[in-house]
């Protein structure tokens, strides 16, 4: 008889539930804070301090977590794949500590050139003036065999990337990394473990953002890194500890919540994502070029198709003929799109893509302004008629 195992979408929904107490249990696991952990007696302290030194994700203080970190970090571990996950105050935090664990002076990076804007703004100088040198590649002009060194110690890739969703080949990017001994991180902010799972295709270590998908109600901040190497996760873990980065139990608690609703509402995001993308498309008298990876026509649509499980809420657009000035216009113009830098809760968002970070991406070269969408949980016909109203007033 073959062993069970259960769709993804099942197993999510009970990893971390808590054990059965005289005979009974809450659906979810509790919210438990706490600074300081008491013990039995010493001989229970110093054992939970050895297993934890040994690795193991247990509580000792307060800034280690608790049960309900312990819940999360599991349902996390299931929505990855991986077997060992760190929780960190926001998703930058997440990014920063995997590049300060995995990188000592004297190493080189590979960063694909369309990921999430403060890699190259507030990460790479901090770990420049440390001594590690940054090398940008196009993901889209095929693997970087010119640009890896003797030294590169870690590829750091995102797929889709972000505001114009390039999708890579990771896949081929993963064993390129293993044939020159370098390490490979993606940010899965986008896939959210139910979209997309890195580590199945290769990847090292798996990075979200926690505040987007995850915590579905934009109510929370949260990052987490997963990973399946035990040596990776330990040199993750001496980093997380020195950094004294540490999650509140109520954000633990929210993000776990977020867990058990995240599948439903990805497949909700996608079919009205999909019906936003192809009016955009259509409205080719205003808009120049849909990016969305689930379009037929995409350039990423084929490798979408081969490595993900469906798509999310954004969409972006570029403006025909329009100026900077049109962009602001139209974003104003919007009464159910407000307007908001993050996305991945229920609300739908609109932003215009920063001309800056658009011109280090080799995917896409034009001076035309982009706006993303961030589509919501709204009833779709509202949101497109939101757009032609919009679309009606920067005609005019």
């Amino acid at each position: 008889m073959t062993e069970r195992r259960d769709h993804l979408h099942t197993r999510v929904l009970h990893a971390g539930a808590p054990a059965f107490d005289d005979g009974a249990a809450p659906v979810n696991a509790p919210l438990v804070r706490t600074s300081t952990v008491r013990f039995r007696d010493d001989a229970a302290r110093v054992d939970l301090h050895h297993r934890r030194e040994a690795g193991e994700a247990v509580a000792t203080y307060g800034r280690h977590g608790t049960a309900t970190h312990r819940a999360l970090e599991t349902a996390l571990g299931e929505l990855e794949g991986a077997e060992h996950v760190l929780l960190a105050p926001s998703g930058l935090a997440a990014i920063s500590l995997t590049f300060i664990a995995l990188l000592s002076p004297g190493d080189h990076v590979l960063v694909q050139d369309s990921v999430y804007g403060p890699v190259r703004e507030r990460i790479e100088p901090l770990l420049t003036r440390l001594g590690v040198s940054f090398t940008y590649f196009s993901a889209s002009a095929g693997l970087p065999e010119r640009d890896v060194r003797a030294q590169t110690r870690l590829i750091y890739a995102e797929s889709p990337s972000s505001f114009l969703y390039e999708v890579i080949d990771l896949p081929a990017l993963a064993a390129f990394a293993r044939q020159h001994g370098a390490l490979l991180a993606t940010d899965n902010t986008w896939g959210a473990g139910v979209l997309y799972r890195p580590l199945e295709l290769g990847a090292d270590i798996s990075i979200q953002a926690i505040t987007k998908y995850v915590g579905g109600h934009s109510d929370l901040m949260q990052g987490a890194v997963a990973v399946k190497d035990r040596e990776v996760a330990r040199r993750l873990r001496d980093t997380h500890e020195a950094l004294g980065l540490s999650v509140g139990a109520d954000d633990a608690w929210l993000a776990l919540r977020g867990v058990r609703t995240l599948a439903v509402r990805l497949a909700q995001h996608q079919r009205h994502a999909l019906e936003v993308a192809h009016y955009l498309a259509d409205a080719t008298d205003i808009v120049a070029r849909v990016f969305y990876p689930a379009l037929p026509d995409d350039p990423g649509h084929a490798l979408w198709r081969r490595d993900f499980h469906g798509a999310n809420g954004l969409v972006s657009f570029a403006l025909r003929d329009a100026s900077h000035a049109d962009a602001v216009a139209l974003v104003d113009a919007l009464r159910l799109f407000a307007i908001g830098a993050s996305w991945g809760g229920y609300e739908s968002l609109a932003l215009i893509a920063p001309a800056a970070r658009l011109a280090s991406q080799s995917f896409w070269r034009s001076g035309a302004p982009v706006v993303r969408l961030h589509v919501g949980l709204e009833d779709p016909r509202d949101l497109i008629d939101d757009l032609a109203q919009a679309f009606r007033r920067i005609a005019r």
